[in-house]
């Protein structure tokens, strides 16, 4: 469990910048088919530097953000200081350190896949509510569909440390059926981040398996994502498109 908490620490600036938020309809489908309401509690599981507690937060309800890197709770803090309703808790998905029955909602955004699904599962169920929903979601980048994004997938392939070995859309529906013990329901959405070079490096150094300044081959990585975006850029700006893809049932 340490490697995987610790290995975000040195990424949270550019995390905290260059990391894609979630479209509306994320917060349309809580809504219409979770009972969404303003009074709603809700755990972001793997809460980050803040980025999916924010969507709740603006809808007015309370947030507890349970994440075990010190790093990352604590940029949460500073991006969300004007929200009265946040309150970052350090704990992990086996050991949330909420009381019983305290929230409505479990989310994990962009971390289940660092769970321990069978560890998690009962610290879940002790956390929720009656008729609570649990709902796992993803923005899952778009790997082949613009000549872009297909350039882009090889530099990470060619660069990245672990990048097969930990890349999410391993994920498959089986694993989800193993987790909820129940029918789940699956919707995805289009999102679109729309970044200049800055952004796109960024974004790329955000993830845990690309190689820092610190390594030898992060010049001609960055010289060869400065060709690719000069290649396919327009107006300065390229789009990364991802499906935004969520995965839900009351638990």
């Amino acid at each position: 469990m340490s490697d995987t908490v610790e290995r975000f620490s040195n990424r949270v600036e550019n995390y905290v910048k260059y990391r894609p938020s979630y479209p509306p309809e994320v917060l349309d489908l809580f809504h219409n088919e979770m009972f969404l309401q303003t009074d709603s509690v809700i755990a972001d599981v793997g809460s980050g530097t803040g980025i999916s507690a924010k969507i709740f937060l603006e809808n007015g309800n309370k947030v507890y953000g349970v994440e075990p890197n010190k790093a990352m709770r604590e940029a949460a803090e500073v991006f969300l200081q004007d929200f009265s309703q946040f309150e970052s808790v350090e704990g992990t998905s086996e050991n949330t350190n909420l009381p019983d029955k305290s929230v409505n909602f479990i989310v994990a955004a962009q971390a289940f896949h660092w769970f321990d699904p069978e560890k998690t599962r009962p610290e879940f169920r002790r956390i929720l509510r009656g008729n609570g929903f649990v709902a796992l979601i993803w923005n899952e980048r778009q790997l082949d569909t613009t000549p872009f994004l297909r350039g882009y997938e090889e530099i990470l392939k060619k660069y990245g440390t672990d990048y097969e070995k930990v890349r999410h859309d391993h994920l498959d529906e089986k694993i989800f059926e193993v987790f909820f013990q129940t029918e789940f329901s699956h919707k995805s959405f289009l999102n679109v981040q729309t970044v200049d070079f800055e952004g796109l490096k960024g974004r790329m150094l955000s993830s845990s398996y690309m190689p820092g300044e610190d390594d030898k081959v992060f010049e001609p990585m960055i010289a060869e994502l400065r060709d690719l975006f000069e290649k396919y850029a327009e107006n300065g700006k390229i789009e990364i498109l991802y499906n935004t893809n969520i995965y839900y049932t009351r638990f």
